[in-house]
């Protein structure tokens, strides 16, 4: 059905875009002479500049999973408080992206800060490509700015990390016994929220062999919570093989390292000065609050060309 859907999209576009030249083609015709074809003309060129853009990415991204939603983790590193924070500043930033692609998101589980921020937060994307996506943004992430927590007005480094895996499709076969599984409920500490509430009802499960642990919390009852953390689990020991099958390739390193200075895939300064700089491609952006505020595409973009050797 994924499959039949990506094809139609395709063929979709492929006509709008001829339809687009055709119209472009009478429009300039007029161009010259009315004014209001050359506003039309120029909206119009806009706009297929931006399909170009999209299917031009869409064409960058071949994996077999690249289509799917996007199982997301933001867990913070060193840092403190200010850490805490910049996780909490990444997550908004990326809930911001998926809003201006016109994705959906439904936060699993957030473990708030201790004075600030989040120390985790796990969310699901969904959308088509969402998972080829957002896998540009697993790594490190580094912020530097003058630390809104220290009354002395010094300059703090704060690190956060980014965990991407795809949703798997019920027909993707994932092992998973049960004696492997340890599973543990307790009272939901989220920020609250309508389902939040006072029984046991949020679920931890640890994958003992791989000691991956996953968390749900948000959903409404505790067996709704153990769906969707079994979900979460099968989507991280899909993406485990993946990185075992792929151990030598550069791009998984990312997600291989420590939460900590030298290891991050992107810098974002505030100060002394105001610069994004993805540390793999070299695209930089001067525009830090844009960046923050979600305008991450041409980030994503560049290094899915990188990845491709373009």
């Amino acid at each position: 059905v994924q499959e039949r859907s990506r094809t139609e999209r395709v063929l979709e576009g492929q006509k709008k875009f001829e339809t687009a030249v055709s119209d472009a083609e009478v429009l300039f015709e007029f161009a010259e002479t009315d004014k209001d074809s050359a506003n039309e003309l120029y909206d119009l060129i806009v706009n297929l500049e931006t399909e170009v853009d999209v299917a031009t990415t869409e064409a960058l991204m071949s994996g077999e999973t690249d289509v799917n939603n996007a199982i997301c983790s933001i867990q913070s590193g060193a840092g403190g408080t200010d850490a805490q924070d910049w996780a909490q500043m990444l997550l908004r930033m990326y809930l911001r992206w998926a809003e201006r692609k016109g994705f959906k998101v439904e936060i699993l589980d957030e473990q708030t800060g201790s004075e600030a921020g989040i120390k985790s937060a796990t969310f699901r994307v969904e959308g088509e490509y969402a998972y080829g996506l957002l896998s540009a943004e697993a790594g490190v992430h580094r912020l530097v700015r003058i630390s809104p927590f220290n009354s002395g007005g010094s300059r703090e480094t704060s690190f956060a990390s980014m965990f991407v895996s795809p949703e798997i499709d019920e027909n993707i076969e994932v092992e998973i016994n049960d004696k492997d599984l340890r599973i543990d409920t307790y009272r939901s500490t989220g920020a609250g929220g309508q389902h939040v509430n006072t029984t046991d009802s949020a679920v931890r499960i640890t994958h003992l062999p791989t000691n991956i642990v996953v968390t749900c919390q948000n959903q409404r009852s505790q067996l709704q919570n153990r769906v969707v953390a079994m979900k979460v689990l099968r989507s991280k020991l899909y993406e485990l093989e993946l990185e075992k099958r792929l151990a030598d390739s550069a791009e998984l390193e990312a997600t291989k390292q420590d939460i900590s200075f030298g290891s991050q895939i992107r810098n974002y300064v505030l100060h002394p000065y105001q610069l994004v700089k993805d540390t793999r491609t070299k695209f930089e952006k001067s525009d830090v609050e844009a960046v923050l505020d979600g305008d991450i595409d041409e980030f994503i973009k560049e290094f899915l060309l990188f990845k491709k050797g373009v």
